[in-house]
């Protein structure tokens, strides 16, 4: 009986939406996380009578014919980019993109990922690091004996020195652009790698065409909205649970077929 393995299909791919909806939810107050959605298709399909064949000698052809569905299975989990809220935390080395773009990271192993986290600190050496002490590039050092530290939409990092009347420019950060930003592969601490299919990234300076400006004592907020996601979890439970009823009754039906006498 079919109706039993495409029931599990349908059981099997309900329980990913509810993951990726827990995942959603468990995330809803991470820096700049964007939220995912679980996306499916249908499986093939078995032709017992194909649309189109003919019925007869004089032309006449099946107009629908019989097609059995064999279940479903999960095609996607898209990674939805649209922008967080902004909210702002007052803190010197917290920094927001609002628009487009990533921060760039050198991770240890000498490669480049993207974040749009700006929870930025320093390092013991003052130069300006991700909560895990990863370098932000161009790799920007802080002088010891600065008394402030302004970042403007640009990118540019200016200090004002002990004694001096003036700032100096001690570098500018510049982010980066993707054609594809959901083809980005998650890796985790809120950083991401290039893959084929995001593209090669585009850097430049921000607040400039294609590129996003950045804000100083903002941080970007998670884009899950909590009431949709409850909205599909019960919506993901309901059709869990039809599922597994058609698991249920299918059973029954063969327990009937098994109890007949002859």
């Amino acid at each position: 009986m079919r109706a039993l393995s495409i029931a599990a299909t349908g059981m099997q791919a309900q329980q990913t939406n509810v993951e990726v909806i827990s995942n959603n939810i468990a995330n809803m107050n991470t820096t700049a996380y964007s939220r995912r959605r679980a996306e499916f298709n249908d499986l093939l399909y078995q032709n017992m009578k194909r649309q189109g064949s003919a019925t007869s000698d004089t032309g006449t052809v099946v107009p629908a014919g019989i097609q059995i569905g064999l279940g479903v299975r999960t095609a996607a989990v898209y990674r939805i980019t649209e922008q967080g809220s902004l909210t702002s935390t007052d803190n010197t080395l917290d920094l927001a993109i609002e628009g487009k773009g990533y921060f760039q990271i050198t991770l240890p192993s000498g490669d480049t990922a993207y974040t749009r986290a700006g929870s930025f600190q320093l390092s013991s050496t003052g130069q300006i690091v991700t909560n895990d002490g990863y370098t932000v590039q161009p790799g920007i050092t802080i002088p010891t004996n600065a008394t402030a530290v302004t970042v403007n939409s640009s990118g540019e990092v200016w200090v004002k020195i002990d004694g001096q009347t003036t700032q100096s420019n001690v570098g500018a950060l510049q982010t980066a652009t993707f054609i594809n930003e959901a083809g980005l592969e998650a890796i985790g601490d809120n950083l991401y790698l290039e893959t084929t299919a995001s593209g090669t990234p585009s850097t430049g300076t921000p607040d400039t065409t294609g590129f996003g400006s950045i804000l100083q004592g903002y941080l970007e907020t998670s884009n899950v909205n909590v009431v949709t996601e409850i909205t599909d979890l019960i919506s993901a439970q309901r059709a869990y649970e039809m599922n597994s009823k058609v698991v249920q009754t299918s059973d029954d039906m063969l327990a009937t077929v098994s109890n007949m006498k002859s």
